[in-house]
């Protein structure tokens, strides 16, 4: 991995933590905890296509797809409930991985102070008669290291990226992927996940 890159992942490590910290602890709107029954182990043994494709301006869908089955395959492996996609949290790491490389930050803060907590409040995902958890995973990379395999290998290789990919309790994902990089050099591509679970 390049000196360039391993600094930003070790950066992000400490935004990460971090975020953790601004997530509600599970309380509800009344102030009681809900008790949910733990769902049944997950099955999941699809092969993931296109894991060692390389991001392009047109092949996006795939290589999202391509991430959402790395993580299920992760989850699985330990008993762990699959991750559905939502529409709206797609729309959160979408639009974040659209403003890194527009603006050229590599942070989970926009340069304008909004948070990973308000962008995802702004989709509506969360709601506050309704306790929630959330949590963000970001990369770049280039050639190679822009694929969904070799990304989802650099998350779970940073202890606090893989926190977020095998935590219990979330149960949805959205993924924003887009060609180009935050540095602006060389072809490459800008992951955001996004990650939640709502008890109603």
């Amino acid at each position: 991995m390049p000196r360039e890159m391993t600094a930003k992942f070790r950066t992000l490590i400490i935004a990460l933590l971090a975020v953790a910290l601004l997530a509600p602890t599970g309380a509800t709107a009344d102030g009681k905890r809900k008790h949910h029954r733990a769902p049944a182990p997950a099955k999941f043994t699809q092969d993931c296509p296109n894991a060692d494709t390389e991001p392009t301006a047109d092949n996006q869908g795939l290589i999202r797809a391509a991430i959402l089955c790395l993580h299920n395959q992760i989850r699985a492996e330990r008993g762990l409930p699959l991750l559905k996609e939502n529409a709206r949290l797609r729309r959160a790491a979408l639009g974040h991985s659209t403003d890194m490389v527009s603006r050229g930050f590599f942070e989970h803060t926009t340069p304008s102070g909004v948070t990973m907590v308000e962008r995802i409040h702004a989709t509506r995902y969360t709601s506050p008669h309704f306790a929630w958890e959330l949590g963000e995973n970001l990369a770049w990379g280039t050639g190679s290291l822009a694929t969904p395999r070799a990304v989802m290998k650099a998350w779970m290789e940073s202890p606090g990226h893989r926190a977020n990919v095998v935590k219990r309790a979330y149960r949805e994902i959205g993924i924003g992927v887009v060609a180009g990089v935050p540095s602006g050099r060389g072809r490459g591509a800008t992951y955001t996940a996004d990650f939640g679970v709502v008890r109603r």
